[in-house]
């Protein structure tokens, strides 16, 4: 007689091991791909309200190019070819497309693409709606098809390190917290962009300010104590049981970051380091107003092709 069992249940996933040690292009980059497809619901889920759907905020401080202006006066947008690279759920792009410019999103990871045509189908929904109170049913179809989907943003999944745009398609560039800190060879990306960008375009794009590095990942007092070298560059990487890495991120100081952009092609004419904030409340990771208020956490590049 055969005993029969309740199957056992499958065994949790071990807790990534957080290390750092040398990760390459490749590695970087498949990685780095399939943490944020398995993470862009939690990460929508816990930032959307922050981000909002239409907005464009450089980073956890807030700062808002609306106010900024880093990509030129916002009336001068219109008309304007702009790529966001790293662009998420595409919140950036979609700010720009109602200013009047013609942006094209692009994101490595193909689920964070998915959130922004979902918040496109919810926007066009809800103006359906408002305009079928309005008017009528029949123009509020009118109204979702005119629309088009995509609130006039063209989405693009591709690598950073590799734009699938002919040269010279655009007149601006920008990055909020894409691409730039995850991938090994970040002049590949600086190269690249010039590439597409038009003679005296605008590249600007913001990482995790480089003295971070120094500190740990932790808002509160624990933050504050310097606990390894700014001068170490070795990656840092959460790996599964197996060594294979799941995350990685690279670290490069305030000084290779310009040279980065020199190398690229760019001419730096700014660098922003925002200050928190005193309606900032909020907790990011290791951002915090306690750490804010004492040490950068963000920087943005503003560079020229000239």
């Amino acid at each position: 007689m055969v005993q029969e069992h309740e199957p056992s249940p499958p065994e949790a996933a071990a807790e990534p091991t957080a290390t750092r040690r040398i990760a390459d292009t490749a590695e970087s980059s498949r990685a780095n791909r399939g943490w944020w497809d398995r993470n862009a619901d939690e990460y929508q889920e816990e930032h959307g309200a922050f981000l909002g759907d239409d907005r464009f905020i450089w980073g956890p401080e807030g700062l808002d190019e609306a106010e900024a202006g880093l990509l030129g006066p916002v009336g001068a947008l219109k008309g304007r070819d702009v790529l966001e690279v790293g662009a998420g759920a595409a919140q950036c792009a979609r700010w720009l497309a109602a200013q009047g410019a013609r942006p094209v999103a692009l994101d490595l990871s193909h689920r964070q693409l998915r959130h922004a045509r979902r918040i496109d189908a919810e926007a066009a929904v809800s103006e359906a709606s408002e305009a079928a109170g309005a008017s009528g049913a029949s123009e509020a179809a009118g109204a979702s098809g005119a629309r088009g989907g995509a609130a006039g943003v063209a989405l693009v999944q591709a690598d950073a390190t590799a734009l699938p745009f002919r040269d010279g398609s655009f007149d601006l560039a920008c990055s909020a917290y894409g691409a730039v800190p995850f991938v090994a060879e970040p002049v590949r990306v600086m190269r690249e962009v010039r590439r597409v960008l038009r003679p005296g375009g605008r590249w600007v794009f913001s990482v995790t300010h480089p003295v971070r590095w120094a500190f740990p990942d932790e808002p509160g007092p624990e933050g504050l104590s310097i606990a390894s070298s700014y001068f170490d560059r070795t990656p840092y990487v959460e790996q599964d049981e197996s060594g294979r890495a799941v995350y990685v991120e690279h670290h490069r100081t305030l000084g290779d970051r310009v040279r980065d952009v020199v190398a690229g092609g760019f001419r730096l004419v700014d660098l922003i380091e925002p200050e928190w904030p005193a309606w900032n409340h909020q907790e990011w990771g290791g951002w915090s107003p306690l750490r804010g208020n004492l040490i950068p956490g963000t920087a943005i590049f503003v560079c020229e092709r000239d």
